[in-house]
Protein backbone atom coordinates (compact mmCIF):
# COMPACT_ATOMS: atom_id res chain seq x y z
CA UNK A 1 0.00 0.00 0.00
CA UNK A 2 1.24 3.29 -0.82
CA UNK A 3 0.00 6.49 -0.17
CA UNK A 4 0.43 9.58 -2.59
CA UNK A 5 2.53 12.29 -1.70
CA UNK A 6 1.58 15.61 -3.25
CA UNK A 7 4.65 17.61 -1.29
CA UNK A 8 6.93 19.79 -3.40
CA UNK A 9 10.46 18.52 -3.95
CA UNK A 10 13.28 19.69 -6.14
CA UNK A 11 14.75 15.45 -5.80
CA UNK A 12 13.32 13.25 -7.75
CA UNK A 13 12.17 10.12 -6.81
CA UNK A 14 9.53 8.85 -4.91
CA UNK A 15 7.62 8.43 -1.06
CA UNK A 16 5.68 5.19 0.15
CA UNK A 17 4.61 4.89 3.48
CA UNK A 18 3.95 1.25 4.49
CA UNK A 19 0.59 -0.37 5.09
CA UNK A 20 1.72 -0.85 8.74
CA UNK A 21 2.76 2.58 9.02
CA UNK A 22 -0.89 3.65 7.69
CA UNK A 23 -2.33 1.12 9.62
CA UNK A 24 -0.67 2.44 13.10
CA UNK A 25 -2.10 6.00 12.53
CA UNK A 26 -5.53 4.63 11.63
CA UNK A 27 -5.62 2.91 14.76
CA UNK A 28 -4.16 6.01 16.88
CA UNK A 29 -7.01 8.19 14.96
CA UNK A 30 -10.00 5.83 15.88
CA UNK A 31 -8.90 5.40 19.73
CA UNK A 32 -8.49 9.25 19.89
CA UNK A 33 -11.75 9.43 18.28
CA UNK A 34 -13.46 6.71 20.65
CA UNK A 35 -11.98 7.88 23.39
CA UNK A 36 -10.07 4.28 24.50
CA UNK A 37 -6.58 3.32 24.39
CA UNK A 38 -5.28 2.50 20.95
CA UNK A 39 -3.98 -0.95 21.89
CA UNK A 40 -7.91 -1.51 22.07
CA UNK A 41 -8.30 -0.62 18.37
CA UNK A 42 -8.44 -3.19 15.79
CA UNK A 43 -8.07 -2.11 12.19
CA UNK A 44 -8.27 -3.55 8.59
CA UNK A 45 -7.36 -1.28 5.37
CA UNK A 46 -8.24 -2.05 1.97
CA UNK A 47 -6.65 -0.23 -0.48
CA UNK A 48 -8.16 0.40 -3.74
CA UNK A 49 -5.69 2.38 -5.87
CA UNK A 50 -4.92 4.47 -3.70
CA UNK A 51 -8.49 4.95 -2.25
CA UNK A 52 -8.32 3.51 1.14
CA UNK A 53 -11.48 1.64 2.87
CA UNK A 54 -11.30 1.30 6.71
CA UNK A 55 -12.84 -1.38 9.03
CA UNK A 56 -12.08 -0.44 12.71
CA UNK A 57 -13.32 -2.36 15.87
CA UNK A 58 -13.00 -1.31 19.03
CA UNK A 59 -14.88 -0.09 22.37
CA UNK A 60 -16.32 3.17 23.13
CA UNK A 61 -15.66 5.27 26.34
CA UNK A 62 -18.52 6.33 28.03
CA UNK A 63 -18.84 7.27 31.51
CA UNK A 64 -20.45 4.72 34.10
CA UNK A 65 -24.26 4.85 34.74
CA UNK A 66 -24.95 6.69 38.45
CA UNK A 67 -21.65 8.60 38.55
CA UNK A 68 -21.88 12.39 38.11
CA UNK A 69 -22.29 13.10 34.47
CA UNK A 70 -22.71 9.21 33.32
CA UNK A 71 -25.16 8.56 30.76
CA UNK A 72 -24.35 7.01 27.14
CA UNK A 73 -23.29 10.91 26.35
CA UNK A 74 -19.61 11.70 26.30
CA UNK A 75 -17.75 15.14 27.16
CA UNK A 76 -17.61 15.60 23.43
CA UNK A 77 -21.63 15.09 23.33
CA UNK A 78 -24.24 13.51 21.82
CA UNK A 79 -25.94 10.17 22.16
CA UNK A 80 -23.82 7.21 21.07
CA UNK A 81 -25.28 7.41 17.69
CA UNK A 82 -24.43 10.85 16.90
CA UNK A 83 -20.76 10.12 18.35
CA UNK A 84 -20.48 7.54 16.28
CA UNK A 85 -21.22 8.99 13.09
CA UNK A 86 -19.02 11.92 13.89
CA UNK A 87 -16.39 9.60 14.71
CA UNK A 88 -16.63 8.12 11.27
CA UNK A 89 -16.16 11.75 9.91
CA UNK A 90 -13.04 12.40 12.09
CA UNK A 91 -11.19 9.38 10.82
CA UNK A 92 -11.70 9.49 7.69
CA UNK A 93 -10.71 13.52 7.66
CA UNK A 94 -7.67 13.29 9.65
CA UNK A 95 -6.37 9.58 8.45
CA UNK A 96 -6.57 11.26 4.78
CA UNK A 97 -4.87 14.64 6.10
CA UNK A 98 -2.11 12.66 7.98
CA UNK A 99 -1.44 10.61 5.56
CA UNK A 100 -2.75 11.87 1.73
CA UNK A 101 -4.70 8.52 0.97
CA UNK A 102 -8.00 9.32 0.50
CA UNK A 103 -10.72 7.71 2.90
CA UNK A 104 -13.93 6.78 0.77
CA UNK A 105 -15.50 4.49 3.43
CA UNK A 106 -14.67 4.06 7.33
CA UNK A 107 -16.68 1.04 9.06
CA UNK A 108 -16.90 0.72 12.73
CA UNK A 109 -17.76 -1.99 15.08
CA UNK A 110 -18.21 -1.23 18.60
CA UNK A 111 -17.36 -4.26 20.86
CA UNK A 112 -17.82 -2.99 24.08
CA UNK A 113 -17.68 -0.12 26.58
CA UNK A 114 -14.85 1.30 27.86
CA UNK A 115 -16.10 2.68 31.32
CA UNK A 116 -14.23 5.71 32.83
CA UNK A 117 -14.88 7.60 35.90
CA UNK A 118 -13.66 11.04 35.80
CA UNK A 119 -11.43 12.70 38.59
CA UNK A 120 -13.88 13.84 40.87
CA UNK A 121 -13.37 16.17 44.20
CA UNK A 122 -15.03 15.87 47.49
CA UNK A 123 -15.85 19.14 48.82
CA UNK A 124 -16.00 19.31 52.40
Amino acid sequence: MSAPVPAESRLPGRTKIAARAVRRVVSAVTADALEVPAGDVSVDLQDHGGQLSVTAAAPIRIDPLGTAGGSLRSARGGTLVERLGTARDEIGDRVTSITGSHVTRVDLRITGAHLTKKATRRVL
